[in-house]
């Protein structure tokens, strides 16, 4: 049996990467191309104004990310807070995904609203990408690492 070394997860702030985005989306673990009418309904759907994330956000996000997992005793490879999206990439703990998922949306959302952060805060749902071996890890920490200009990313916060 393969074993999982750890995942990447990655969560949208609410109402910034609606489906049918021009920048492609993914729906259950499928990329999809842009699809106009498709954003344009989903953009007409939202109830509240977009989210996107200052750097003090990004920064509190961060810090809150970063103490969850350590009491969840998982170990972040990799972390990314962007305006509009984060990218979590962790080592395996035999935790079901969803909840450890829910876990740092919460832990974020409360230290958000500390700071005066009120409303929808973060889409439903997250994308997952496995890691079987030790070249997909590397590969999704680069990916993180390097491909994200406007995000918080500094393996000192963790």
């Amino acid at each position: 049996m393969v074993k999982t070394l750890g995942y990447m997860i990655t969560f949208t702030t609410y109402g910034t990467w609606l489906q049918g985005d021009e920048r492609r989306f993914v729906k259950d673990g499928i990329t999809y191309a842009a699809n106009q009418s498709l954003a344009d309904s989903n953009k007409q759907d939202l109830s509240e104004n977009p989210v996107k994330l200052s750097k003090n956000h990004r920064v509190i996000t961060a810090k809150a990310i970063c103490e969850k997992a350590d009491e969840l005793n998982q170990k972040i490879l990799a972390l990314a807070v962007c305006s509009n999206h984060v990218h979590i990439l962790v080592d395996y703990v035999p935790i079901p995904m969803g909840k450890i998922v829910s876990y740092y949306k919460n832990a974020a959302q409360v230290a958000l609203r500390k700071f005066g952060l009120t409303g929808r805060i973060w889409t439903k749902g997250f994308d997952k990408r496995y890691c079987f071996d030790e070249q997909a890890l590397r590969s999704r920490i680069d990916y993180v690492n390097s491909n994200h200009k406007d995000s918080l990313f500094s393996p000192s916060i963790y």
